[in-house]
């Protein structure tokens, strides 16, 4: 999601599963100044789930931001018959790493309900 999509997103719904662990941060006056403003915009939200859904935005754009360095191995072929190569970039690893979390996360979720 993109932080432009957020206003839409924010007018449609919530959704999405969360995690049970809670994460606590400081921010700059300026900052806590502007998420007031946003949580008087938006009355039905929490300033947590404001923080929560700008945070989500900013980590979606981020990955979408890595820049692909191409790797030596072909993984697959265009509808032109180029080849295309793998990524040696950060993206790999960074889907890599979230799903090794996710897993994790769900295996918690799992030995709660237990």
């Amino acid at each position: 999601m993109k932080i432009k999509d957020l206003v839409k997103h924010w007018d449609k719904h919530g959704r999405g599963r969360l995690t049970r662990d809670a994460a606590y941060l400081s921010l700059a006056d300026q900052h806590h100044d502007r998420l007031q403003k946003l949580a008087a915009l938006y009355p039905m939200k929490s300033t947590q789930d404001l923080m929560r859904d700008l945070i989500s935005a900013a980590l979606d754009e981020l990955e979408t931001s890595f820049p692909y360095v191409q790797g030596d191995k072909v993984v697959a072929y265009d509808e032109d018959g180029f080849e295309i190569y793998e990524d040696k970039g950060l993206t790999p690893q960074f889907v890599a790493l979230s799903q090794k979390h996710i897993k994790r996360l769900k295996a918690r979720q799992l030995e709660s309900v237990a």
